[in-house]
């Protein structure tokens, strides 16, 4: 049985799967408030599926980029678990399960997250001779200097503002599928999860470090402090 843990976002998401089939799911607008909801909402999903603790044997969680707050309780959260139950841990990281529903498609897919600033966090994921391969890394760029890099048709999707899909739609015109989604599914993390199970790859939790891509804004005023 693997739990999945996604709190990347404002939208928070867990799963209880076995070997990457979802068993029980819970999702929910925690907006800033995950620090509070998640344990709570893990027991009551735990409940729920008439599931103990202690019958978890890996983690599987979103480790980014996504909000400063909700990765670090997310993160937090799952190398403790995996720490205390002495299980294995996994991280996948956050743009890819964005892009993970519509690999069946077989076009490149480039997940999107407003990062602020006029800027946008993306990568790019496809289903290529049957493996799923990331394509480019997850990075911080602009809308601009993201369709210099598109030559082909190409699925947009993830949690980004109507200002900038139609500033992707100007820049691209027929070669932008955008596909806007509204909820995260921690079901889609579980599947990504196991397959890293299966293959051995696993995380240590005195290693495995939040995505962020961009420091948070008050470690970079507090570091100018002090200069």
């Amino acid at each position: 049985m693997e739990l999945a843990l996604d709190t990347s976002t404002e939208i928070a998401s867990i799963a209880l799967s076995r070997c990457g089939e979802v068993e029980a799911e819970m999702t929910w607008p925690s907006r800033q408030n995950h620090t509070v909801e998640l344990v709570p909402n893990l027991l009551h999903l735990l409940h729920e599926a008439k599931i103990k603790l202690q019958e978890i044997d890996a983690i599987i969680v979103a480790k980014g980029p996504g909000s400063f707050n909700g990765l670090r309780v997310g993160v937090g959260t799952a190398k403790g678990l995996a720490f205390a139950l002495g299980i294995p841990l996994v991280g996948i990281g956050t743009l890819e399960v964005e892009a993970f529903p519509y690999a069946k498609t077989g076009l490149p897919i480039c997940p999107v997250q407003d990062a602020g600033r006029g800027e946008i966090a993306v990568a790019s994921y496809q289903l290529q001779k049957g493996e799923w391969q990331k394509r480019v890394e997850e990075h911080i760029t602009t809308v601009e200097e993201l369709a210099n890099n598109i030559a082909s048709k190409t699925i947009f999707c993830g949690r980004f503002s109507p200002d900038i899909a139609q500033q992707i739609e100007r820049q691209l015109g027929e070669r932008a599928v955008i596909v806007c989604t509204s909820l995260r599914r921690a079901g889609f993390l579980a599947e990504l999860g196991w397959r890293r199970l299966e293959r051995g790859e696993i995380d240590r939790p005195t290693t495995l470090q939040p995505l962020y891509l961009r420091r948070p804004s008050v470690t970079i005023k507090m570091t100018e402090a002090g200069r």
